[in-house]
């Protein structure tokens, strides 16, 4: 998505541009893939992870107005659940917040405080050399962070939330929160009748209309600064020459592809760490109960959350059936990928 935005505004720019895709379909992680009713034998074609739209999202509505699919988006309240001491509690609403049960009231206090002095912080930049787990055992105390911030980074991040910094809460908190200041009040999720899959075509066809060259199965294996100017990109099937290059890939990727960075820059690319997802899709008769996500603490489970689609997903985009998620986001050389 990133890449073919980027497209999208440079041709807007006046830029010639040649988009090249290493798989076989556009979207990467937006990409959508088909699912199979073994019963009925019907497909159910949706996307491979779970996406959503919020009221906030102002940079995505926009480009959906651009591409013509503003009004085919579809809002929907939503409900958010806990499974925390073996039990499912929700917590979709102020009261509700009240009355979780595995918080005391002091906890409850201290944990609210501290999303909405999140909500209010503008300088993220010195949130970055604090450690996450440190500013929300400071400010939520270590009650509502054992029993909530700890189980949800743990299953979130890993051992990684040891090394991450507190910008990284900061912009989940101010996502949600903006959403909620920018609609009803309410948790706001939306997403274009027919998935990702609808909305990557449309893209792909107004990308086209604007004289894109797209090429995908098109992995870039390096690319060149060439003496007289522009660079030499290399494909399985062909060496292409273009004034610039702009890389929207992890920067692994770029690390491989760039010969010509400099140490300070190779070291600097090799050095971002990744965590990968493992998202296992199921096809059910009946939904689950009425959460969009619920969240898991009890550090049993070894998965971080389920999403239930159907709670905002019109059955008939889904053959009648329920569409359920199983999250679980691990460093990119777990076992668990080969799973």
């Amino acid at each position: 998505m990133l890449g073919m935005t980027l497209a999208h505004e440079l041709t807007k720019r006046g830029v010639r541009v040649t988009l090249l895709e290493a798989a076989p379909e556009l979207g990467g992680l937006a990409a959508a893939w088909t699912l199979e009713d073994t019963e009925t034998g019907q497909e159910v074609t949706w996307d491979k992870h779970y996406h959503v739209t919020l009221l906030s999202d102002t940079r995505l509505r926009t480009l959906l107005a651009e591409i013509g699919l503003a009004d085919d988006m579809r809002w929907v309240e939503t409900k958010t659940g806990f499974y925390s001491g073996g039990k499912m509690h929700s917590m979709s609403s102020t009261p509700e917040f009240l009355n979780f049960p595995p918080l005391t009231l002091i906890e409850k206090f201290r944990l609210g405080m501290t999303i909405f002095g999140a909500s209010k912080l503008k300088d993220w930049r010195r949130l970055e050399q604090v450690s996450v787990a440190d500013w929300l055992r400071k400010w939520s105390g270590r009650g509502a962070f054992e029993k909530i911030w700890l189980p949800l980074l743990n299953a979130k991040l890993g051992e990684a939330y040891k090394t991450t910094s507190a910008a990284f809460i900061w912009a989940h908190i101010n996502r949600m929160y903006a959403a909620r200041r920018t609609g009803l009040k309410k948790e706001m999720f939306g997403y274009v009748r027919g998935g990702y899959a609808r909305l990557l075509n449309r893209m792909a066809q107004v990308l086209r209309e604007e004289g894109i060259d797209i090429r995908t199965s098109a992995p870039v294996r390096s690319t060149t600064a060439l003496p007289g100017g522009g660079v030499a990109v290399r494909t399985p099937d062909d060496t292409l020459v273009f004034d610039h290059v702009a890389f929207t890939t992890p920067s692994s990727v770029i690390a491989k592809a760039v010969p010509d960075l400099s140490e300070d820059e190779r070291t600097r690319h090799e050095g971002v760490s990744y965590l990968g997802i493992v998202c296992a899709s199921l096809l059910l008769k009946r939904p689950l109960p009425e959460y969009y996500v619920t969240n898991i603490t009890d550090t049993w489970v070894p998965l971080c959350a389920v999403s239930e689609m159907s709670t905002s997903v019109e059955p008939q985009d889904l053959a009648g059936r329920s569409l359920v998620y199983l999250t679980k986001d691990v460093p990119a050389c777990d076992p668990l990928f080969e799973r």
